[in-house]
């Protein structure tokens, strides 16, 4: 029984009442979200060490990290270094988005046993990696045995270009950038060559059966995501995204859950619309956005970028947040750069939050501020997104400080000139006065 069907039948999932615990709301609240498909707890039941995570708008907005080796660089070692990494700046979920290689299946495993936030995949670039030719022959069966054995095997969600018809191709093809999505230029190249329908579309009822049986959460993929910002909002992308909606209902009618993916590079004034539009047209399931990234003209900053974007999102419409790193456009992250993508999108998630006057999300805020009234180091280390760091550069400045000046200030002004000593004087000087 997957997480929605035991929903439907009023039963509530021990993954539930963590979920309830872990997000503060009440577990029946819980219960009718999945229900509803507002949200989703993406757990597959082979996947023995996995952590529940609830996706939805009534909960914080979660981040995922996007891990894997490419064609030409990384390895299965480099990926757990780069999972513990993502882990330790708490990232929700993670995806393994390895190809090229005959050790897919080791590297998938190795991940799934180390990573006790959900992983999801992209079967379809397993299936490409395990044929020969740059454009294989259809073979909608191989997809099916790929999607099984990763079911199988634990994956907890899966991200599917099914939504991408023949029908679109002509419209991208008039974009300036085309088709950017990996899976979704696997995808039409795949139906122009072999003059066939996407095959993920025309056996969607067997996916169904393979995905039901494991409980994989789908990821309706954005294969026509937009790669600038002139191809943003565009026939194509809404085209694709009409698509998503119906493959949403048909999803929630055999009993698997599912979330929307969605863009991509869009400018910041687009990004309310979009996120609007996705929650009508999909019938409020839970959406997955990459950044949006907001301009095309800052590659090594594409985490700075991308975050701007992310906030929009996370308070407009979005529940979960894919990590941009700033090796965007230029190659392979690196674990730093997983790093800084990591916090990056944990700022955006949070700055979402806090946007949307979700309940309790601006009492760290709230209590850092208190922490830094009171010169209290120690908590503000505890409370911030990345305390060693903050840490870190804090103990850089004090390395040159004069102890005898004590910790009641920082370097920025220094003891004289600090604002918030001054404020606290002030303050001392009004109670006497009355004030």
């Amino acid at each position: 029984m997957t997480q929605l069907q035991a929903a439907r039948q009023g039963i509530i999932t021990e993954a539930m009442r963590i979920v309830a615990a872990e997000e503060n709301v009440d577990v029946e609240t819980v219960r009718a979200a999945v229900a509803s498909g507002e949200a989703v707890i993406p757990l597959n039941i082979h996947h023995k060490n996995a952590h529940p995570v609830g996706v939805g708008r009534m909960f914080t907005t979660k981040i995922n990290a996007n891990l894997g080796r490419s064609v030409t660089h990384s390895g299965k070692g480099d990926e757990l270094e780069k999972l513990k990494i993502a882990l330790d700046c708490k990232a929700d979920f993670v995806m393994d988005l390895s190809v090229g290689s005959d050790d897919l299946k080791a590297i998938r495993q190795g991940m799934l046993d180390a990573s006790p936030a959900p992983l999801g995949t992209v079967p379809v670039y397993e299936t490409i990696s395990r044929l020969e030719g740059d454009i294989p022959r259809m073979d909608p069966t191989f997809l099916l045995d790929v999607i099984r054995a990763q079911a199988e095997q634990g994956v907890d969600f899966m991200t599917l270009h099914a939504g991408l018809l023949l029908k679109h191709i002509p419209i991208a093809m008039k974009r300036v950038m085309g088709i950017v999505s990996r899976g979704g230029a696997i995808m039409a190249e795949w139906m122009m060559e072999n003059k066939v329908e996407n095959p993920l579309y025309t056996h969607w009822d067997e996916v169904l059966d393979i995905l039901v049986e494991h409980d994989v959460t789908v990821s309706l993929g954005d294969g026509l995501r937009p790669g600038c910002l002139a191809d943003a909002s565009d026939a194509a992308q809404f085209g694709e995204l009409d698509v998503l909606g119906e493959l949403v209902d048909r999803c929630r009618e055999r009993g698997v859950q599912v979330m929307v993916e969605g863009p991509g590079h869009v400018p910041f004034n687009q990004i309310q619309m979009n996120m609007e539009r996705q929650q009508e047209v999909c019938h409020k399931a839970p959406f997955y956005v990459l950044g949006p990234v907001t301009t095309d003209i800052a590659p090594g900053y594409d985490h700075i970028v991308s975050a701007i974007g992310a906030t929009a999102a996370a308070t407009y419409g979005a529940s979960l947040l894919c990590y941009v790193t700033p090796a965007e456009h230029l190659g392979l992250p690196d674990g730093e750069e997983v790093h800084q993508g990591c916090i990056a999108y944990k700022i955006a998630a949070h700055a979402g939050d806090v946007a949307r006057g979700l309940k309790g999300a601006r009492d760290r805020d709230d209590a850092m501020a208190d922490a830094r009234a009171e010169f209290d180091w120690d908590k503000q280390f505890a409370l911030c997104l990345d305390p060693a760091r903050a840490k870190a550069r804090w103990l850089k400045t004090r390395a040159f400080a004069d102890e005898a000046h004590g910790d009641d200030h920082c370097s920025m002004c220094g003891k004289q000139f600090c604002a918030v000593r001054t404020s606290r004087r002030i303050k001392k000087l009004a109670a006497e006065l009355g004030a």
